[in-house]
């Protein structure tokens, strides 16, 4: 084996070794991307798979430069991406990261620390200490009070705040056999409204309280938990005698980015003993501009929080996080492993962080988060959100101006639903046909490389009443993006669907 290929990146010669297979990476990042020419390749799913097949079945001799395959998988990544740079690719809360983020994560992993113990990450277990308190007196905490953990995303985020809300409310973690011997009437409820994020699902079946104890609640017109509707199933089941377990509040969905009465919420979890968590993953962001923090009035109420910084915080995935109001509320998740935080160390002051995650091995995702605070401050990401956010107004704009589309809804975070209209008249007066059309056009954009658009379908406005469900959807998360190319992007849209006709 030659040198090259068995260098590593840490120690005093670890950035020797990688500069010049950084240049490797930097040149066919830019090659693939050419050859792109747009938000992602052109091409039906398994016309794009074989390239990738064919490469990785290729294989290299034992011999061959680092370079060589590093250079070859790399071009062929970058070709075959969905690009969130490109102002046509804006389907999906799935930011493009900013430079130094980007950077900042190539120190992480390169020195590869891990945040189960304070001798792996003596620097890094500092960092999200700090990190998480800065974090958590934007969302509103009392200095000091607070904890939380860097996480993966929103999911997991999510699935620890019901774990610690399952705790406080049973007190003990209920096995499945207990859950089944339970009496019905004392069955745990969790209350959120029915376009809350399929991670509140899953989490309760992963804890064993089974998916539907979760209450699926009304929303209004603007896709907000309804707030009476709440109230309603709070005092039914107690009624019942049933446990609130928790109170989901969503502070923007991840179909329109509508924010649930928090303050509210918050005042009925209080009032029935349950717990509030607030799924502020995407709607988080708007916490740094002083323009749209108002729409999160009450979550410093919350007995936690989640916020995704890969979203509106323009950082590599992943970059979640998860907060509680009260650090005490942590307990249940308490582990001593001698291995990692013996109680003598802790005791000389040697600090451990594996008590506030569900994971042991954990990488120093504070780390890129840290850097980006302090390179552009509160205000300078306040200002992209900002950015993000016009944007929005200015893409529905776009869309009302043009007779083959029809928007939904003004936008109230960076999320833009909208459908194109069939030209004809009996197709257009036609749900279905609606549907199939928009449902078609998405594919078409996608098959064509000319753009990345998301798609979802509105519940149904009432029991019984039928109409079409689907919308594509703009999630504008690039704030380098132009009010020109959103008029492009639409123009590519409407002619997309001409085509189709």
């Amino acid at each position: 084996m030659t040198a090259d290929l068995d260098a590593l990146s840490g120690g005093v010669d670890g950035p020797a070794a990688l500069r010049p297979l950084l240049a490797t990476v930097l040149d066919a990042l830019a090659a693939g991307a050419a050859r792109r020419g747009g938000p992602l390749p052109a091409g039906d799913p398994a016309s794009l798979a074989e390239p990738v097949t064919r490469a990785l079945a290729a294989g290299a001799g034992p011999d061959a430069p680092a370079a060589d395959a590093l250079a070859t998988l790399t071009e062929l990544l970058a070709h075959g991406a969905a690009d969130p740079a490109d102002p046509a690719c804006a389907a999906h809360l799935h930011c493009p990261p900013l430079a130094v983020a980007v950077a900042a994560d190539l120190a992480v992993s390169a020195l590869n620390p891990s945040l189960d113990s304070w001798d792996q990450a003596p620097a890094a277990t500092v960092l999200e200490t700090e990190l998480l308190a800065e974090l958590a007196a934007l969302v509103g905490y009392q200095p000091g009070e607070s904890a939380g953990v860097l996480t993966s995303g929103g999911t997991e985020s999510n699935l620890l705040g019901l774990i610690l809300a399952r705790d406080q409310a049973l007190r003990t973690p209920l096995s499945r056999p207990e859950l089944d011997g339970l009496d019905p009437a004392r069955r745990p409820r969790i209350f959120a409204s029915r376009v809350a994020h399929f991670s509140v699902q899953r989490a309760a079946a992963v804890l064993g309280l089974g998916e539907r104890a979760v209450v699926a609640l009304p929303v209004d017109a603007e896709q907000r938990l309804d707030a009476g509707a709440l109230a309603e199933a709070l005092a039914a089941s107690r009624r019942l005698g049933e446990t609130p377990v928790a109170v989901v509040a969503t502070a923007g969905t991840t179909d329109t980015g509508a924010v649930d009465p928090l303050r509210r919420c918050a005042q009925l979890a209080a009032e029935y003993g349950s717990w509030l968590h607030v799924d502020a993953a995407y709607g988080g962001g708007a916490l740094l501009s002083d323009r749209l923090a108002p729409l999160l009035d009450g979550v410093e109420l919350a007995d936690s929080v989640s916020l995704d910084w890969h979203k509106f915080g323009w950082q590599p995935v992943a970059a979640g996080v998860f907060l509680v109001r009260r650090a005490e509320t942590y307990a249940s998740l308490s582990r001593r492993a001698v291995y990692l935080n013996p109680a003598d160390d802790e005791q000389a002051g040697y600090p451990s962080l594996l008590g506030r995650s569900l994971r042991t091995t954990r990488r120093a995702d504070a780390f890129k988060i840290a850097v980006t605070l302090r390179t552009l401050g509160r205000a300078g990401l306040g200002r992209l959100v900002d950015r993000c956010h016009e944007l929005a107004l200015a893409a529905a704009e776009l869309v009302r101006a043009r007779p083959e589309l029809e928007l939904h809804g003004h936008p109230l975070l960076s999320t833009v639903l909208f459908r194109a209209l069939p030209r004809d008249p009996a197709a257009r007066a036609d749900p279905a046909a609606v549907d199939r059309h928009n449902a078609e056009l998405r594919r078409r954009l996608l098959a064509t490389g000319r753009a990345v658009l998301g798609r979802t379908e509105l519940p149904s406005p009432a029991p019984g009443v039928t109409e079409g469900l689907v919308r594509l959807k703009l999630t504008l998360l690039n704030p380098h993006t132009t009010e020109a190319e959103l008029a492009r992007l639409l123009d590519q849209v409407v002619r997309t669907a001409a085509e189709m006709r």
